[in-house]
């Protein structure tokens, strides 16, 4: 697999952990690490989306313009249009 380095921002508190973690030989490197963490972040991204195809699907599909508007307005997020 072909691989390409980036430069990521971490929380500092965050990082110290993965160090730890590498330290202690639970984690192969800081870069391995990040590289597992978003492969199972991505995976969850998928999974997600799988369950909210079949529910949708299960359940009449995506909702309608005036649903959508009545979610909007139930939850007070700005429409579409707003934004």
């Amino acid at each position: 697999m072909a691989t390409k380095k980036v430069t990521i921002t971490l929380d500092e508190s965050a990082l110290e952990r993965v160090r730890q973690l590498v330290e202690r030989g639970q984690a192969s490197s800081i870069s391995g690490f990040v590289q597992h963490a978003v492969g199972v972040a991505l995976d969850d991204v998928d999974g997600w989306a799988a369950l909210l195809a079949t529910a949708l699907e299960e359940t009449g599909g995506p909702a309608t313009p005036d649903e959508q508007a009545w979610v909007d307005d139930v939850l007070g997020t700005p429409s579409p249009s707003d934004r």
